[in-house]
């Protein structure tokens, strides 16, 4: 009987390894991709010229690095080297004033803002000149609660993370409402519902990914609108945790130049980059203060050559990768 009693748990033991090995081999990928080398840090807490007080949204284009400076409500502006050109932005909810400016895009010759506090996007010439907002405090089609995230279509059209509204917003270039995604001011965890959603970003075909910040996970439309796909953790159902492909609060999200998905894994401390469709190739940071460490990466952009640039929340500073050489 005792003998019997081995074999039976010997055969659960192995049962249960063979589990666990084929979880690990489905749901926690390897790396597909050398990875990302630290190459420069700047800033420090405060507000002087190059320095932040939570730095929140971050955003390249035309060789300058846009950075959303929270609670010191402007946008700073540097080159790639990390040498401060000028600022924008008074704290305010007046024209061209900030609240707490969030995730940013540039489109044409204008930067975009989610101005979180303000319940609108701002929009501004890239010199910092006000140009006009988009949208107002609401529940209703077109109005916010809390955008956290914009990202502007070749032909105009805006698309907005609601964080607080629970939904994704597809605007007219003049705030006219035409969609959205997620049920208002409802968390859902199924496809196409909603927990505080961080940030968008478009794919040249206008495939739309959406970073479901709580849900752990990223999401996927079709340029028709239609859901495609979600990862992040098992069957990207709200399971977070430290391994590969999955999350713990996405925060921000960005299309690199070869169709890549760059991801702001807030709480793990990292970003990680997959391919189009969800596959995970390598991930880049850890804890800490040190050159190459992070403390709580908020947001990721992504330049045309490739170079990544990370604002580096916990840290009051702006980090800059390359990726390793093959």
């Amino acid at each position: 009987m005792q003998r019997i009693i081995l074999r039976v748990l010997g055969g659960i033991t192995a049962l249960l390894l063979g589990l666990v090995v084929v979880t690990w081999l489905i749901w926690i990928p390897s790396a597909k991709e050398p990875g990302y080398v630290f190459v420069a840090a700047w800033g420090e807490r405060g507000s002087a010229p190059g320095q932040f007080n939570d730095p929140t949204g971050i955003t390249v284009y035309g060789g300058e690095v846009f950075v959303s400076d929270a609670r010191n409500a402007r946008i700073q502006v540097f080159d790639f080297d990390g040498r401060f050109k000028r600022q924008f932005g008074t704290k305010g909810d007046g024209p061209g004033q900030l609240g707490r400016p969030m995730n940013l895009t540039v489109a044409g010759d204008e930067l975009y803002v989610a101005d979180y506090w303000n319940d609108r996007v701002q929009v501004f010439a890239l010199d910092g000149t006000p140009r006009r907002h988009i949208g107002k405090a609401g529940e209703g089609p077109g109005e916010f609660n809390a955008p956290g995230g914009v990202v502007v279509s070749a032909k105009g059209d805006l698309y907005v993370a609601d964080f607080y509204g629970q939904r994704i917003q597809h605007l007219r270039a003049d705030g006219g409402f035409i969609k959205q995604w997620g049920n208002t001011g409802k968390v859902g965890i199924w496809a196409g519902e909603f927990n505080y959603p961080t940030d968008v970003a478009l794919a040249p075909d206008g495939t739309l990914y959406v970073a479901d910040g709580y849900n752990d996970r990223i999401q996927v439309f079709g340029p028709d609108g239609k859901f495609l796909r979600k990862w992040g953790g098992p069957f990207g159902m709200n399971i977070f945790g430290p391994f590969n492909g999955w999350f713990t609060t996405v925060t921000s999200i960005d299309i690199g130049p070869q169709g890549n998905v760059f991801v702001a894994d807030f709480y793990n401390n990292r970003v990680q980059k997959f391919t189009a469709n969800g596959v995970f190739l390598s991930a880049f940071g850890g804890k800490g203060r040190e050159a190459g460490q992070f403390d709580k990466p908020i947001a990721v952009a992504v330049a045309n050559d490739g170079t990544v640039f990370v604002a580096d929340y916990g840290n009051n500073r702006i980090q800059k990768w390359r990726p390793k050489e093959k």
